[in-house]
């Protein structure tokens, strides 16, 4: 019997109308367009404004033009996995707001938080319930609404991140395609320089953490940037050594979109061109769970059944991987 791989089979993304520009960032804080630009590669971000607006909000429609693409109804699937650091609410989990928003009656389901390697961590729990076969279709949703907690006043953080969302469906395949491996790591010590202190069980929401600013991201950035150029990029090395991979052998490195400077480093390291690189964090800025979908969903068109595909992300945590996938359909 063939084995069975984990295969994406559809994907889709949606992203705020809102475009927030480096021009407005400039009479927000103290920055400009060139500095922002030379340091992180973005130029803009889409935000999600209205009032009642969620991160749940940013996945209806990606998840909705998902099934559609496919030719199935929401009561098709079976589970869905909510890659994100900004659920709706602490609970219920914004998976199943999620799935009653689009009438997934049949699944059930469940947050992941990983930060930035959300999506990730997400592909490879959701790839053991295909691999087992117990399920058949599973959603897996990276989305993050980061406007909700980004504070407009730290230059140092609100130039990085915007709203987005990226959705894939996973099925069974026995060809060979889909999911290959995965390596995911964590390490804990890691926490003091990427956080949102306040909200949780240790900082309950009170006066007090809401005046010291303790519900929006904080980020040491230097720590976290060296942290994440290295890791990312030997992660991505490791992956392509462990299944005898070559720069000319793989289609495509698709990074988590944080910052270009780590980008072109992991490309560096894994001796793979531009031109074999998705890159849009200058239209989105870093969607957290969203970037890596985000980037399958606008080079859909491109993919090709049989292409090889090395993930690879960095986030808060710290948490980082990579996960080493066959594409298994051509565009349509």
């Amino acid at each position: 019997m063939s084995k069975i791989h984990a295969a994406i089979t559809a994907v889709n993304g949606y992203v705020p109308d809102y475009i927030l520009t480096n021009k407005e960032l400039e009479t927000m804080v103290d920055t400009n367009d060139e500095w922002i630009v030379s340091r992180t590669g973005i130029k803009e971000r889409r935000i999600l404004k209205g009032e009642g607006k969620a991160t749940s909000d940013l996945a209806v429609p990606a998840v909705e033009g998902l099934l559609k693409k496919r030719g199935i109804t929401a009561k098709d699937i079976e589970l869905i996995i909510f890659c994100t650091s900004t659920p709706d609410m602490l609970f219920p989990a914004t998976a199943n707001i999620l799935a009653d928003k689009i009438g997934a009656v049949n699944a059930w389901g469940f947050d992941l938080q990983a930060a930035c390697s959300g999506f990730l961590f997400g592909l490879n729990t959701a790839s053991q319930f295909i691999e087992s076969g117990k399920h058949k279709k599973v959603l897996v949703v990276g989305a993050d609404k980061m406007s909700a907690v980004v504070n407009y006043k730290d230059r140092n953080t609100c130039i990085l991140f915007g709203d987005g969302c990226g959705a894939v469906l996973l099925e069974p395949n026995e060809e060979g395609f889909g999911i290959q491996d995965a390596i995911l790591k964590t390490d804990g010590s890691g926490g003091q320089f990427l956080n949102i202190k306040g909200g949780g069980s240790l900082n309950p929401a009170s006066h007090a953490t809401v005046d010291a600013d303790m519900h929006y991201a904080y980020q040491e950035g230097r720590t976290v940037f060296k942290f994440a150029v290295t890791n990312m990029a030997d992660v991505a090395a490791e992956i392509m050594e462990k299944n005898n991979l070559t720069a000319d052998s793989v289609n495509w490195l698709v990074p988590h979109q944080a910052n270009k400077r780590i980008i072109d480093a992991t490309a560096e390291r894994v001796g793979l061109p531009e031109e074999k690189v998705m890159v849009n964090i200058q239209k989105y800025g870093n969607t957290t769970s969203g970037t890596i979908p985000l980037c399958l969903w606008e080079w859909e068109n491109q993919l090709k059944k049989g292409d090889n595909l090395i993930l690879a992300a960095f986030g808060g945590g710290f948490t980082w991987g990579s996960i080493y996938l066959k594409w298994a359909y051509n565009p349509q």
